[in-house]
């Protein structure tokens, strides 16, 4: 269905905002460290689920994986350690 007007621009809440002045290192540091916490807590979670309920857990758990993974892969892009 079309849209005749746009959405209204969003003001971001500065009770969560990061400083602009952080470097893409530092910030994909912590997007990495908070997806790994993520992976261990959903992991964890998982083990009290039975049937559907963990299989969606551990696919929520290898999508967590799959983004830690990506993120590293940019950071060892920004600094290579050969």
């Amino acid at each position: 269905m079309f849209k005749p007007t746009p959405n209204p621009p969003r003001n971001p809440s500065p009770m969560f905002s990061i400083s602009p002045g952080i470097n893409n290192e530092t910030l994909l540091a912590h997007a990495c460290e908070s997806l790994a916490s993520a992976s261990v807590m959903t992991n964890d979670f998982a083990t009290f689920l039975e049937g559907s309920q963990r299989n969606t857990a551990l696919a929520i758990a290898q999508i967590i994986m799959l983004a830690e993974l990506a993120v590293n892969r940019v950071l060892d892009n920004l600094d290579p350690q050969d």
